[in-house]
């Protein structure tokens, strides 16, 4: 399949993607001062580049330690110390566990936490929602988030260790005020740390200057496609088609889906296809690599 591609290159970080002057296609500035045209920019750069630091109340000011997971390396660090995680995920839930070995540790969300077990008569659930098709089915996301984000994927341990109380779960708290938490019921505690597991935003701000990005810098789409800008598609974004579209799992079928509608519409449009060919840029960090 390499074969097929006739210019991969990497190493070339993309800043900025703007429209060519006549409106066929897109160019691509990267950060050496290298420019790419292509007829058609599918952004893979994903949805877990760019760490999401809520607006919570007092934690500019806080005087602890803040730290979003994807600077969260080892427990180590937060021995013997009060630590608050804010967040019900997957993430959330696992560093909460590690880190009640060592530490006294409050996971703190707005809605109680929902498991689903990681495996089903011994198949892994990825395996049952692609084969009953509920992985693809629209009508299905709500059935699988109860409307509350995703679910923790449960292997069997994570439900009872969170029930023993250690690490305990409490409603999201109003504020933090100094080293303090002030929790719902207007108690306070002091804690040393508050850790952010708070989830990513896509990394595409490369496609700012194409009004291709809503009020809060996220991507507007229907299942991949760009729903303002022609010819610019999407890979990799979480619930982009499927329940496993920001997984391994997912990406290669939306890719295909992806690829397919924008061609589609390129000949529809230009009676031809494009001449040239369509350009990837994958990376992270808010900016990308361009392929």
């Amino acid at each position: 399949m390499c074969a097929r591609f006739r210019d991969i290159r990497t190493g070339h970080r993309v800043e900025r993607i703007t429209c060519t002057e006549d409106g066929a296609g897109f160019q691509a500035a990267t950060a050496d001062g290298g420019v790419f045209t292509a007829p058609l920019v599918i952004a893979a750069t994903g949805a877990f580049s760019r760490p999401y630091r809520p607006a919570v109340p007092g934690l500019d000011s806080f005087a602890g330690t803040v730290l979003h997971t994807s600077d969260y390396r080892r427990p180590e660090p937060f021995t013997g110390r009060r630590v608050v995680i804010v967040g019900g995920g997957n993430s959330a839930v696992q560093i909460a566990i590690e880190l009640a070995a060592v530490a006294d540790v409050t996971l703190a969300t707005r809605h109680p936490l929902r498991f689903m077990p990681q495996r089903i008569a011994g198949r892994d659930i990825h395996l049952w929602l692609q084969r009953t098709g509920l992985d693809t089915a629209g009508w299905a996301r709500p059935l699988l988030t109860g409307g509350q984000g995703t679910p923790v994927m449960d292997t069997g341990t994570y439900r009872d260790t969170v029930a023993s109380g250690n690490p305990d779960r409490r409603p999201m708290f109003d504020r933090l005020d100094g080293d303090q938490v002030i929790w719902s019921d207007a108690t306070r505690e002091p804690i040393d740390a508050v850790l952010l597991a708070t989830g990513y935003r896509p990394g595409v701000d490369y496609l700012a200057g194409l009004g291709a990005l809503d009020e809060h810098g996220t991507p507007s789409h229907r299942a991949g496609v760009s729903t303002t800008v022609p010819g610019l598609g999407y890979v990799g974004l979480e619930w982009q088609r499927s329940f496993a579209s920001a997984t391994l799992r997912g990406v290669g079928a939306d890719a295909r889906h992806v690829l397919t509608r924008l061609l589609k519409r390129s000949r529809r449009n230009g009676a031809a296809a494009p001449a040239g060919d369509p350009a990837s840029v994958h990376g992270g960090s808010g900016a990308g690599e361009v392929r």
